[in-house]
């Protein structure tokens, strides 16, 4: 389960667990706090939310704050406008499969502040579940319910989010993977490789020592790209069990993840 695929996010599962026992045995549709996962860059922040959105079967929706200059890209632009189209909200909700979308808003410290329109504008409505029943989409001009909505935002610094938006979320400040946590990662990472591609039964059910030693050493974003690069020098090798010296020798362009002891 995703307590075993990332074990650094433990207090988030259980939050989200909470919610989910009280869905059950009831007509009502799971309903999740809006949440912010607030760490170091590579953690796995973005993977987590499509992990869950996964296994809550509801679909997700990225909405990179980073690349955003227009605040209307939430709430849609008026059709007054040249080149106008409705928001990621409304496009999840009317052209998705899903009532509950998972929507997250990754790197909300990095809106654009120098916009004509704020990028986070939108959120102080939707992030409240009695105001989003009745977001209207500028473009659309067309009350739809967006309580229902499951909100993930990530950031790496919580001071670049305005305060009214803080207040709507918990928020969680999810640590760097300790030692064992990073090897069980990488462990459960390679299993995953392997069991999803056709060429992974050639290889070994479980890796060696030596390579989830040099994976611990990574961050969780950068260990997909290292055992898919590993599994390709090991072929190239002859071999069906790779070695640590398959994996890309960790250099300055890398990202770390200090461990937490």
């Amino acid at each position: 389960g995703l307590y075993d695929d990332l074990p650094n996010f433990t207090e988030v599962l259980d939050d989200v667990k909470r919610h989910v026992a009280l869905s059950q045995d009831s007509r009502d549709g799971l309903e999740l706090t809006p949440m912010l996962l607030l760490g170091a860059p590579g953690i796995g922040k973005t993977h987590f939310a499509r992990q869950l959105a996964d296994l809550l079967g509801t679909g997700m929706n990225l909405v990179p704050m980073s690349s955003m200059t227009a605040g209307w890209l939430l709430s849609g632009s008026s059709s007054q406008w040249k080149g106008s189209r409705p928001g990621k909200v409304f496009e999840a909700l009317v052209d998705g499969q899903y009532a509950n979308p998972v929507l997250v808003v990754d790197e909300i410290d990095k809106a654009s502040s120098d916009a004509q329109y704020d990028p986070l504008g939108a959120l102080y409505s939707l992030l409240e579940h009695d105001t989003a029943h009745t977001f209207v989409d500028e473009f659309a001009e067309v009350a739809i319910d967006a309580s229902q909505v499951i909100w993930i935002t990530t950031a790496n610094d919580e001071r670049a989010i305005p305060e009214p938006i803080l207040n709507r979320m918990n928020v969680f400040e999810v640590p760097a993977p300790t030692r064992e946590q990073a090897r069980t990662i990488a462990q459960r990472l390679y299993q995953s490789i392997r069991r999803d591609h056709g060429w992974g039964e050639r290889f070994a059910p479980e890796p060696a020592d030596e390579v989830l030693d040099a994976l611990s050493e990574l961050a969780p974003r950068e260990m997909r790209r290292a055992l898919m690069t590993g599994f390709g020098n090991a072929r190239l090798a002859g071999r069906d069990t790779l070695e640590g010296s398959d994996l890309p020798r960790a250099g300055g362009s890398k990202t770390r993840v200090g461990f937490l002891q």
